[in-house]
């Protein structure tokens, strides 16, 4: 992939971080404002209230997983414009085109992201 492509994927990976941020804050803006109506409301069902709190919780997991992924295609752009875009940040080697293409702000190769992994999970 060259670098045009690269910047293009990327711009594209950011416009739909951008929809899907703005989308997951409109949800998230609507249940705390329903939220608030229904704690006035002193008939409200102790599950619905469950049910609603889980919602909020995975609306706010989805708009945190956003702008995580939108600072990472930040950091692309970075490393597309410094020359390291590809390339491996543990080992150095290039990452392969099949894993920019699924994951463009990719920062390391599947063998060294699955090591990373692993540590991570304490194995």
């Amino acid at each position: 992939m060259d670098k045009e492509q690269a910047r293009a994927r990327l711009l594209d990976e950011q416009t739909r971080l951008e929809g899907v941020f703005a989308a997951a804050s409109r949800l998230s803006a609507g249940a705390a404002e329903a939220a608030q109506r229904e704690l006035s409301s002193a008939d409200q069902h102790p599950a619905e209230l469950a049910t609603e709190t889980i919602e909020r919780e995975l609306d706010q997991s989805v708009v945190h997983a956003a702008k995580a992924e939108m600072l990472e295609c930040d950091a692309a752009m970075q490393r597309l414009d410094s020359g390291r875009y590809g390339v491996c940040e543990e080992c150095g080697k290039p990452i392969s085109e099949e894993r920019l293409e699924a994951l463009p702000f990719a920062r390391y190769c599947l063998e060294d992201q699955s090591k990373l992994a692993r540590r991570r999970n304490g194995r």
